[in-house]
């Protein structure tokens, strides 16, 4: 008799073991799948929380060219974008373009950049210095895709002085200024572009 209420006592406890390895198994499996899905959720709000920025700069724009300060300028598609975002009604553009790009690709003043006299003529040997990181680096470290449309006329006697080698996905337009839309002639030359930076962190 007391050995089969041994065995019984063995059968018990290996079965309530059992169970409470399945409960415990359970457990876990639950606990897996909520911090799996907490995850997932951090991952979904972090993308939706970054919103989409499109930020356009004019140049030589002056203050009554705009809609929203003198009604006779007419633009209701650049009304319509200023009344969807932000009007950065304290940040200034310079007189010339290259001083006023990379003031707006560092948030440094031109003359800290030595960028602060002239515009960057087509064929002259200097840009924006490489060490300087750009507004579209920044953006690139917190996730975003970055993309150049129109004017870059910071330099481009090297590769890794153009729009792909300084934080931009792609770049479509030209390097140089002083060009028409339609012409695409700078200096004589034929100056736009479709760049895109390849896997292997070079310009194609």
């Amino acid at each position: 008799i007391q050995s089969n209420l041994r065995r019984s006592s063995v059968f018990d406890f290996e079965t309530q073991l059992q169970d409470i390895m399945r409960q415990k198994s359970g457990f876990l499996f639950v606990l897996v799948l909520v911090i799996v899905g907490l995850g997932a959720l951090e991952e979904v709000e972090r993308k939706v929380k970054q919103p989409n920025i499109v930020l356009m700069v004019a140049d030589d724009l002056g203050w009554a060219d705009m809609p929203w300060h003198d009604s006779l300028a007419i633009a209701p598609t650049l009304t319509g974008l200023a009344d969807s975002g932000i009007i950065l009604e304290r940040h200034y553009v310079q007189p010339i373009c290259s001083p006023t790009r990379s003031a707006l690709m560092t948030g440094k003043y031109p003359s800290r950049l030595g960028l602060n006299h002239m515009t960057i003529n087509a064929g002259e040997p200097y840009g924006l210095g490489v060490d300087e990181k750009t507004i579209a680096n920044h953006l690139k470290d917190l996730g975003y895709a970055t993309h150049l449309s129109g004017k870059w006329h910071l330099g481009y006697c090297s590769w890794a002085l153009t729009p792909t080698q300084r934080g931009f996905d792609t770049s479509f337009g030209y390097y140089n200024g002083k060009e028409t839309y339609f012409s695409k002639i700078s200096a004589k030359y034929f100056d736009f572009r479709l760049d895109r930076l390849g896997d292997d962190g070079n310009t194609t």
